[in-house]
This record gives structure tokens, sequence and C-alpha cells, in this order.
């Protein structure tokens, strides 16, 4: 009788625990597909589905970020007013802001919380041959601080070498700060966080597992790539630290990237995006940047930091207003591809209005499942003008974004739902015609060499396949 008592008080709590759980995924989450999705979940799964709602469903971050927001730290609040310096640097009397740019640039002012600044160079390196000796060289030669951030840190020999690099910084006196993050630094052995610590080098973990009070964040990533030397010169882009970035002697899984050398006053921006991960991931506070007057090159630029710690979803917002001001064409490079409706929308709208929108993505990726489900939304962009090209190994890591002939958008950021909802980002806004003209060679030269994809091509796929495909694009949201 007693046992029978506490199975129903059981069933009773579980009927309830769902019930709540339900309640809650109806009242707060904002797409209603992931709504119903979990309702469903934690309705038809008593226990697990409420369990999994929790521990994956609910972004406790935004709320932990927004606090570390109000009291001082990092970005200021939308609707707050700019750092002083860096709205007193903010260029004015820009050509295009008077131009075709000027609805997506009031879009980009407000969600963005930076201004533009001027005065910056931008230098393309591609590959881990080109990026890692500039990197390196840059620790080499820093005075005051190095402050350094990546995803994937590899602890094989590219990997040592930096450790190495910021060893002999740390024993120069240089204040040295480097941010892994937690996931990413699980892809090498021994982790890179133990190498680092054993060589004094301060290091921190963003988000690690744990059960406690911060959650078990297994989504929210910080995928940023960010090197930041004396306040002055910076890197970032798509690349990650390891051996797989080098290309001269390739070995089977090579990677190919780009990443870029910054100069000028929005490395300051950059800066701030680490110290504000930093004071997230550990609380301690780094001294800001200061103002850089110095003139480098002609290069506008502008940082854009997102993440789930945001209001909206910034890196989405601009994608499409910036579709929505293209005149003459698009190119876009990304190793995953998995949008959503607004920006095939956004796309395909851009195609209708004569835009020349290309897409460049790998002909073989490194998750199949991606593959799949990327490939199951061609037919709907090839229908209404969009090009696709699929590149030939090695595959490509590149992320870029260009628009007509001055607007350049390179980071970290890959378009599917893990990088415009769930992963800090950053990227970089670059307003350049030189640049833009320099990068558009390096997509072209890529093109040429790449498969076409067509409707027929799409419409003769097996029925397995097709099946295959529009089964994983049913993940998308997860992937």
């Amino acid at each position: 009788m007693v046992y029978g008592w506490i199975a129903d008080l059981f069933r009773v709590l579980l009927v309830s625990c769902g019930l709540l759980t339900a309640l809650h995924a109806l009242l707060y989450k904002r797409d209603p597909r992931a709504s119903l999705g979990w309702i469903v979940t934690s309705l038809a799964i008593p226990g697990v589905g409420p369990l999994l709602y929790w521990l994956l469903g609910v972004n406790r971050i935004r709320a932990r970020g927004r606090g570390w927001q109000e009291g001082g730290n990092g970005l200021p609040l939308r609707g707050a007013p700019l750092c002083a310096w860096s709205a007193d640097l903010a260029v004015s009397g820009l050509p295009f802001r008077d131009e075709w740019y000027a609805p997506y640039l009031t879009l980009a002012d407000t969600v963005t919380r930076r201004p533009l600044l001027g005065g910056n160079a931008v230098k393309i390196l591609i590959n881990g041959d080109a990026a890692y000796p500039a990197m390196l060289e840059a620790i080499n030669t820093a005075r005051q601080t190095v402050y350094l951030s990546s995803y994937i840190f590899e602890s094989n020999a590219t990997g040592r070498r930096f450790i190495e690099a910021l060893s002999q910084a740390v024993k120069r006196g240089v204040e040295v700060r480097v941010l892994v993050d937690a996931l990413g630094e699980c892809y090498s052995r021994p982790l890179i966080g133990r190498l680092l610590s054993r060589s004094m080098v301060p290091v921190a973990r963003f988000l690690p597992f744990s059960l406690g009070g911060r959650g078990m964040h297994f989504n929210l990533r910080n995928h940023r790539k960010l090197l930041v030397v004396d306040g002055t010169l910076g890197f970032t882009g798509g690349m990650n630290i390891g051996d797989r970035h080098l290309l001269e002697n390739s070995v089977n899984g090579s990677v190919r990237d780009l990443h870029f050398r910054i100069e000028g006053p929005v490395v300051g921006q950059m800066q701030d995006a680490f110290c504000e991960d930093w004071g997230f991931a550990t609380g301690e506070h780094l001294a800001g940047s200061m103002p850089t007057l110095e003139h480098y090159g002609s290069a506008v630029c502008r940082g854009v930091s997102a993440g789930p710690n945001e209001d909206f979803e910034k890196l989405h917002w601009l994608l499409t207003g910036v579709l929505a001001v293209a005149r003459e064409r698009v190119c876009i490079m990304t190793p995953y591809f998995i949008p959503d409706r607004q920006l095939v929308t956004a796309l395909n709208t851009a195609a209708l209005r004569g835009v020349k929108v290309e897409l460049l993505l790998p002909e073989r990726n490194n998750l199949p499942l991606v593959q799949w489900a990327s490939r199951a939304y061609f037919w709907e962009l090839l229908q209404y003008g969009v090009r696709i090209y699929l590149q030939p190994p090695p595959f490509d890591h590149s992320k870029l974004l260009l628009v007509d002939d001055l607007y350049s958008l390179v980071g970290s950021a890959n378009l599917d739902p893990r990088s415009l909802r769930l992963n800090f980002e950053f990227n970089l806004e670059v307003y350049d015609s030189s640049l833009n003209a320099r990068l558009a060679a390096h997509f072209d030269a890529c093109r040429n060499v790449s498969h076409p994809v067509t409707r027929e091509e799409m419409d003769g796929r097996p029925l397995p396949a097709k099946m295959r495909d529009a089964t994983a694009k049913l993940l998308s949201p997860y992937l």
C-alpha cells in the first residue's frame, strides 16, 4: 500500500513537472517551432523531456550576460551611450552613409552598439602557412599585452610553437591571457590548458562543463578567434590553431582558411571583446583598450560581437539587412550552410532583384550530416537564381561575405543555426574597395575550379539520397 502511494505521488510529480516545463516553453520560447517541439517532448517523455529542456533548452547565458553588462562590463546595453573614446573616434561624413548603404548602417549602428572606425589596415592571410608566422612574430615582439582566444587550440607541433612563444612573453614580463573553449579544447590530447598552465601561461576555459550553478552548456560555445597584441595589432578570422591549417606540406585532413591581420583603431574593439569574454569566464577585470589615433590605412571597420547573451540574433539581422541593400553582387563562402527561412528568403529576394548571388561551399564536408541538410536547401535557391558552387578538396573552412565592391564581412561565424543563434562569434565589417577587390579575386579563383550545381543535378539525385537529405534537414535547428 505504501509503495503504491509513493508510485502515485511520483507519477503526479512527473506529470506536474512536464506541465510546468511545457508552460515555460510556451511563454518564453520565441520560435514557435522550438516551443512546440519542447512542449511535445516534455509531455510525451515524462521526466526525461523536462530534464533535457532545462539542461539544453534554457538560455541562462542571456540573463548572466545582461547582469554582466548592467554591472558596467563589456558592451553597453541597447540604448546606452557608447564608450567615450570609441564614440570620439567614430568616423562621420562617409559617402556611403548617404547612399544605398544608409538603411543598413542605421540598423548596424543600432544592433552592434559600436561605431565605424577609420584609419585601419587589413591584410589577408591565406592558410596557417601565412597566418601562424605573422601571429607568432606579433607574440614574440609584444611589449605589454598578449590576449589570445581560440575555439580549437591543438597540442600538436603548431600548438606547441604558440605555447613556447606565449611562455617566453610571460618571462619577458608581458601580460598574457589565453582563453580556450571548454569543448574546443577536447579536440586534441594532451589538453592545451594543462600544457599552458605548466608553462606558466595564464589560461581559462570558457563555459566548462559543470552540474553546478553555471549549468551544462553543451551548445553555447565560444567560437571566436582573436589575438590582440599591445592594443594596436590584431588577428581574427576563421582559423583555429593546429597543424591541419598548414597546406605547404599537405596531409590528409588539411583545411584551407582565411585569417586577417589588422592595425588601427578597430583593434581596440577586438581587445574589448576579448576582455569581456575573459571577465565573463573568470571574473577578472582586464584594463580596457586605449584609443589608437595613428592612421594605418583606408579601411573603415567595425567589430561585431554576437552571442546568446544578446537580446536579439545580431548576426542574423545584419545578414538580412545587408542583403537587402545589395545592388550588383553578393559572394558568400562558408563551410557550413544551413539557412533558416528568413535567410533563404533574403538570398532569393536579392537574386530576384537582379543581384548576382553566388554561394561557394565545400564539395566534401567534414560533417556529413551538415552536408546532407545543406543540400536539401539547394533546389529552392537555384529555382530563384542563386548560383551554387561546390569547391573540391581540401576542405575550405573560410567564412566570407562580399557585397558589391565595398562591403566585406569576415570572421568566425558560419551560416548555420549554431553560429547565428548559439555560439559566441566575432566578425569584422570592413568598408574598403581595395580589400573587397582582393577578396573578390580570391573568391573568383576558388569558384573557377569549383563545380556549378544545377537544378537538373538536384532533381536527378536517387530517391534514397533525397530522403537522406530531407531527413537531415529536419534536424537543421540542432546542427
